[in-house]
Order: structure tokens, then sequence, then C-alpha cells
């Protein structure tokens, strides 16, 4: 598998996991009802399945990688959805994830 292939995956892992949730924030916390929390759930659900398609065997290898994606997708899925504005720190503390998950994720083995 390449690596854009992997990233890839993480990308669309991301979109699921980050997107489920805030489709059940938005069911539960905005009162938009059960067809957003069972929208989100579904795609919760979906988030398990594409993690599974990463080449490595490792379940806790691939999900500590994901913890850096999953960071940085919060933050950006927060300013395109909320208009949420990262200040320098947020920032930061994304790139440093990202660079966590490449060294978990593609150093030489």
């Amino acid at each position: 598998m390449t690596l854009a292939k992997s990233v890839a995956l993480f990308a669309v892992a991301a979109l699921f996991e980050i997107g489920g949730a805030w489709l059940v924030w938005q069911g539960v916390r905005e009162h938009r009802g059960w067809i957003w929390i069972g929208a989100g759930v579904a795609a919760l659900g979906a988030y398990g399945f594409v993690a599974t398609m990463q080449p490595d065997a490792n379940f806790g290898r691939i999900l500590a990688a994901y913890g850096g994606v999953f960071v940085a997708g919060s933050l950006i899925w927060g300013m395109v959805a909320d208009g949420f504005r990262p200040d320098r720190w947020d920032v930061s503390g994304a790139l440093i994830c990202l660079l966590g998950m490449a060294v978990i994720m593609y150093a030489p083995r």
C-alpha cells in the first residue's frame, strides 16, 4: 500500500469519526433529533471499518497514529462546520500530533 493511500484512509476515517461525533452532538446538544443521531452512529460505525483497511496489522499502532489525525481533523472540522478559529497553540499542538502520527506510522521498521 502506498503512503498516499494510507494517508487517504486516515483522512476518510477522520471524516467518518469526527463527522459522526458532530452529528450525534447536533442531534443531542442542538436538539436536531434522532435522524441526526442515527446518521452519526452509522458514520461512527463506518469509521471502524475504514480503520481496518490500513496496511499495518497492529491495532494499537493504527489507533495511536490515528490520534494525531483526529486532533488536527477536529480543529479543521470546527473551523469549517462551526466557525471555530484555532489559536497558535491549537495549530502548534496539532502539528506536533501529526508529526507523532508520522513517526508512529511511517518510521522505518
